[in-house]
């Protein structure tokens, strides 16, 4: 899959879509000597008897600890208890994770801090201490206490400042769902708009036979309307999408696959981390909405292109992308 994210060597980079932040965290790479020294004079604690944690879900936590946490099999408590549906099986949400180490009482890894959510699927690829989103309301924050050992394995992990003696306090808040697939309205698609061509349901690219010469403005249109909260600058989004340069007999990228439901992507918006027509297309479009976008070269891959990738100089670029969660 080729990747929208627009490397400083103005060269398209081909990033794995990964869950990175459970790729880092299950990397076991830390020994088996202990991280740092406790507060002077602190005690012990079981669990979440450890820590008062505090602040709203979707925003970073505030954690105050106690003193040492003691730790061992993972398990999984309710911090808050959210009012949206229940995850189930192979639900996809957007979720921010906070991560502590219960020893050194200090932060390890956040996504506020990173600001980046993550993508979180409910199957059997989930690591054990993130299993426990399966039947916990969207809404909710839950925290997962553990050994090192029993998080992360016999090594712990060393990349986020763990030992395999520590502990670890893993907060999850579920932000949103990530829908299937777009809900609203459906809209007459503009004069301007060349035509997407669908078979059974699913986009396989658009046909330019009728449609006006693009002009140098960045044109977008919802062809659903959403009815979700509006994407914000600095939200991750979770998307399916198809791109294809004007005039171009295929297109250049696609993750809807041959049913419609190949895995969605997530990308930040409004960081600057994907090609400038994305980070002013879509921000402030609502969550549910199909949209099509016309982007100028300038806001695309320039005059270079990539045309190894399918993408020629100075190519206008069309997608039609399907927003389907953000946090």
């Amino acid at each position: 899959m080729l990747s929208l994210f627009r490397p400083r060597s103005r060269k398209l980079a081909v990033v794995p879509a990964l869950l990175a932040c459970s790729a880092l965290l299950l990397t076991a790479c830390g020994d088996d000597t202990s991280s740092g020294d406790p507060l002077v004079g602190g005690k012990t604690y079981d669990r979440l008897d450890a820590v008062t944690i505090s602040g709203d879900v979707g925003s970073a936590p505030e954690v105050k600890w106690k003193g040492v946490m003691k730790a061992g099999k993972v398990e999984t408590e309710t911090v808050t208890e959210g009012d949206g549906d229940a995850l189930a099986a192979d639900d996809a949400v957007m979720a921010q994770l906070w991560i502590g180490n219960g020893y050194s009482q200090k932060e390890a890894f956040s996504t506020y801090e990173e600001k980046k959510a993550e993508m979180l699927t409910v199957d059997d690829q989930l690591p054990e201490f993130l299993a426990g989103i399966k039947d916990a309301k969207v809404g909710s924050r839950l925290a997962v206490t553990a050994s090192a050992e029993e998080a992360f394995g016999v090594t712990g992990n060393s990349q986020l400042g763990i030992a395999n003696k520590d502990s670890v306090l893993v907060l999850i808040d579920l932000v949103s769902k990530v829908l299937d697939a777009p809900e609203g309205e459906e809209a007459d698609a503009p004069d301007w708009m060349p035509k997407p061509k669908f078979r059974d349901g699913v986009i396989q690219g658009f046909d330019f036979t009728d449609a006006p010469d693009p002009t140098d403005d960045l044109r977008k249109f919802q062809l659903i309307r959403g009815t979700g909260p509006r994407v914000k600058k600095g939200q991750t989004i979770a998307v399916r999408y198809l791109g294809q340069a004007f005039d171009g007999e295929k297109p250049f990228d696609e993750n809807f696959g041959d049913t419609g439901t190949g895995a969605p992507t997530t990308f930040s918006i409004g960081t600057g981390a994907v090609i400038k027509g994305w980070d002013k297309g879509l921000d402030g479009m609502p969550v549910g909405s199909r949209v099509v976008l016309e982007i100028p070269s300038e806001l695309g891959y320039g005059a270079e292109g990539s045309p190894d990738s399918g993408i020629p100089k100075d190519a206008t670029l069309v997608f039609l992308i399907d927003i389907l969660g953000a946090a």
